[in-house]
């Protein structure tokens, strides 16, 4: 029986990247976004083609009443998860300096961010122990996508560095809470990602990365972070729950 991931924002950008990936490396797919199916039958019928089986989960993972939906519809039609990646994020509406900051940017970008992670992760990671329970042989895991602004302060967009660096201390706290399961937690960690969500600030991130930003001179892809999850997901890093793994292309070492 092939084994099922369900991919949260997966429909573009990162998260499209990881559901085909995994379609490609053998996975059934529930796959979630927030658009109307038809919006999204394109990118569905690409992952089929991949040879998986695929179902759409609309909703919000904001949403408590979204995020049961996902689990329900994932069981109804699979009867079963082994993979969760928390990729569905948001940015502010807009970025503004934390002095000017509003509560509902902050409460909006939170909600998705970190709270909606938290909670779905919450009812998957009840259901797999609940698998595993009934199959000693069962094998899943858990993946947070969070971002360098886990740790790195961009004081324009407060909200969305604090939701991260939430995201990185859920991952360890899952991490440590499922080890008894043997169900490892991991947190996938971009850099500067060519998406949707950065083509406003293609010029600036152009320029960075031309005058040094990143050891590697070049935007990452999609396909980047898509290869770091497959690597998780298939368990090649099975004594390593809790860990980052960083996709930046060096941004992130300190250098002189």
């Amino acid at each position: 029986m092939k084994r099922v991931a369900l991919i949260t924002g997966g429909t573009r950008g990162i998260g499209f990247g990881i559901a085909t990936q995994l379609a490609r490396e053998g996975f059934n797919i529930a796959v979630n976004g927030t658009r109307p199916e038809d919006a999204v039958q394109t990118a569905i019928d690409e992952l089929k083609a991949s040879g998986a089986a695929v179902i759409y989960c609309r909703g919000s993972i904001a949403s408590a009443t979204d995020r049961e939906n996902m689990i329900r519809n994932t069981r109804e039609h699979y009867g079963a998860l082994h993979i969760l990646v928390n990729n569905a994020g948001i940015a502010p509406r807009e970025r503004k300096d934390i002095l000017d900051a509003t509560e509902e940017s902050y409460d909006e970008v939170m909600s998705t961010n970190l709270k909606g992670c938290y909670f779905l992760t919450q009812k998957a990671a009840n259901w797999m122990i609940e698998q595993k329970q009934q199959d000693k042989d069962f094998n899943g895991c858990i993946i947070n996508v969070s971002s360098i602004s886990a740790t790195v302060a961009s004081v324009n967009r407060g909200e969305y560095c604090l939701s991260k660096a939430g995201l990185s201390m859920a991952t360890q706290l899952f991490a440590v809470r499922l080890g008894e399961y043997n169900i490892p937690v991991y947190e996938v960690r971009p850099g500067i990602i060519r998406t949707d969500m950065t083509a406003g600030v293609k010029e600036k991130y152009d320029k960075l990365i031309s005058e040094g930003l990143c050891v590697q001179k070049r935007w990452g892809e999609p396909e980047d972070v898509a290869r770091a999850v497959a690597a998780l997901a298939k368990g090649s890093f099975l004594y390593s729950t809790g860990q980052v793994i960083m996709v930046d292309g060096g941004m992130t070492i300190p250098r002189l």
